[in-house]
């Protein structure tokens, strides 16, 4: 069978941050020259917004740009900073309070607001398609076309109503081939066509390795009397540094009585032991949280991996036919705990660069170079590169004396100072064997507080066609038992946010790797932490995964 093409100026793959803010300044620059280019936008959320998931304090920044007029137009900005504390934990019930001058400004949010980053890219899918951009969520942009030349030519839709055994059911589809002059990949952290660009045009030359943390987040109706609305809390130290790890942890009132809560931990941790679901259980029991979720409701949960690398793994983000923009191109700015504003710019340079090559230029397929030159010379760049040195200092110091480092070179020196850290070992390379490491045995959940990962996943809306071929791909079958079991206790079934990974034993005694691929969120924790890279996530039928509601 033939597969079906339809053809575009601009293909934009994800809708997220970045690809719709692109989206939306593709066709503002449309309808100001009279120079019309088509856009279409493909995402394999079941809705915009399905998949995404942030803390999120939000500066403006880049949406007061986009459209002035938000406010008017009705952006779901409803919940101002109003408060903004900072505590470094030193124990399960110790915390100490850091006072303001001695906070890095980049984390102050005066001006920011506390929002759910799902709902903003709702409401920038309605302002494109009002411009007329055409987006389909649903379809998942399963491989990339190439030209006879090398270049981009756009992507394929992932075929539908395939059997796990690879047969075809009654409702099997070909995916059809959507073609553009140029395709941007907005896939967000550790997009899996990001990743065969990187290798195939060799785009992580010269860089560091890209880092990662995992942010598994919930959502809670707590009493009136406890809520702040506009109050934002983070905090570093326990529980992760009690087993040699990094991160930091988030508690935000939002409207509606509600609070998001969230632990960002970082995927360089050395312990096959550790679970970064467990700390988060753990975190939510110190008083400072607690105080906060006794009595409450958790309404939702979810988990997502961030790109925080910084500057020094930013990759080439230009080759032939396309783009890469967003979390994938590195603009996450981990100094501000914040990325959203940071994406969307990268996509709006990547619009105006686009436009002009297709209207001015006549270009079809080229590399766009001058992106990178419009991407330097943008407040992108000059974040990330004042701030270049934070995730360095906390993956080489640890957050008590990486904070410090920061708060002298950011606040002191403005990030001017004239050296640049670098961080050359990958996440995944950093996990010791289980024989050197410290067993970790975490509490039981208590159903109030904490939770198991099964009622949990619950909570996200997942789910999958479980008649399909597992998008949890292994690269060798057997290495997980013969390998990942013995050297680091298979470190899947604890690093995994959603329960998908287990060793169980068959009726004869042997252990056998069993994957509930119908459980994954689309996190990607386990295509960045398998020690061996083993595990490949490759997508999964369009509609499949979790469906975020207001995170």
């Amino acid at each position: 069978m033939e597969r079906e093409s339809m053809e575009f100026d601009v293909l934009i793959v994800g809708a997220g941050p970045a690809g719709l803010a692109a989206a939306c300044k593709i066709r503002q620059l449309s309808e100001s020259s009279g120079k019309d280019i088509s856009v279409c936008v493909v995402e394999k959320g079941s809705e915009v917004g399905a998949h995404i998931l942030s803390g999120a304090v939000f500066e403006p920044t880049a949406l007061n740009e986009l459209f002035p007029d938000w406010k008017e137009k009705g952006a779901p900005l409803n919940t101002p900073v109003t408060g903004d504390d900072i505590y470094y934990m030193t124990s399960g019930e110790k915390a100490i309070k850091v006072p303001g001058f001695a906070v890095p400004k980049t984390m102050h949010n005066e001006g920011n607001y506390i929002i759910s980053l799902g709902n903003l890219c709702r409401w920038m899918a309605e302002q494109a398609e009002g411009m007329g951009a055409e987006i389909y969520p649903g379809f998942a942009a399963a491989d990339i076309l190439f030209n006879e030349d090398g270049s981009v030519k756009g992507v394929v839709t992932g075929d539908m109503g395939i059997a796990e055994d690879g047969s075809h059911k009654d409702s099997y589809m070909l995916g059809m081939e959507l073609h553009a002059k140029y395709t941007l990949f907005a896939e967000g952290c550790r997009g899996h066509l990001g990743k065969q660009l990187m290798e195939k045009f060799d785009l992580n030359a010269g860089k560091d390795p890209q880092h990662y943390g995992i942010g598994i987040k919930e959502l809670w109706k707590i009493s009136p009397d406890k809520h702040e609305e506009g109050k934002v809390i983070h905090a570093a130290g326990w529980p992760l540094a009690e087993n040699g790890a990094a991160g930091g942890s988030f508690l935000y009132h939002i409207e509606d009585n509600q609070v998001s809560i969230g632990l960002i931990t970082d995927l360089c941790y050395d312990n096959p032991y550790l679970s970064p679901f467990e700390e988060f259980q753990r975190f939510k029991k110190h008083p400072t949280i607690m105080q906060y979720l006794e009595g409450g409701e958790r309404i939702s949960y979810g988990a997502r991996a961030i790109a925080k690398g910084g500057l020094q793994s930013l990759p080439k983000m230009t080759f032939p036919g396309g783009l890469l923009i967003g979390c994938d191109a590195g603009t996450l700015n981990f100094a501000k705990i914040k990325g959203s504003h940071t994406a969307m710019k990268s996509g709006m340079i990547a619009a105006e660069v686009v436009h002009k090559a297709i209207t001015e230029q006549e270009k079809t397929g080229q590399e766009l170079s001058e992106y990178k030159e419009a991407f330097e010379a943008s407040s992108v760049y000059k974040e990330l590169h004042d701030q270049r040195n934070f995730g360095p200092a906390q993956h080489k110091f640890g957050n008590l004396f990486g904070s410090a480092y920061a708060f002298v070179d950011i606040n002191l020196f403005n990030g001017k100072l004239p050296w640049t850290l670098s961080d050359d070992h990958p996440d995944h390379a950093e996990m010791k064997l289980a024989a050197d490491c410290k067993k970790i045995v975490y509490p039981k959940p208590d159903n109030k507080i904490t939770f198991d990962r099964l009622t949990s996943v619950f909570l996200s809306n997942t789910n999958h066609e479980e008649d399909q071929p597992c998008h949890l791909t292994l690269k060798d079958p057997e290495l997980p038992i013969r390998d990942n079991l013995p050297k680091y206790a298979e470190p899947a079934q604890r690093y995994c946010p959603a329960g998908v990974y287990e060793v169980v034993e068959d009726t004869e005694g042997n252990s056998k790797f069993q994957i509930n691929g119908q459980n994954c969120v689309h996190c990607k924790t386990c295509d960045i932490k398998d020690p061996a890279q083993n595990i490949v996530w490759v997508t999964p039928e369009g509609l499949g995964g979790p469906n975020y509601p207001n995170m």
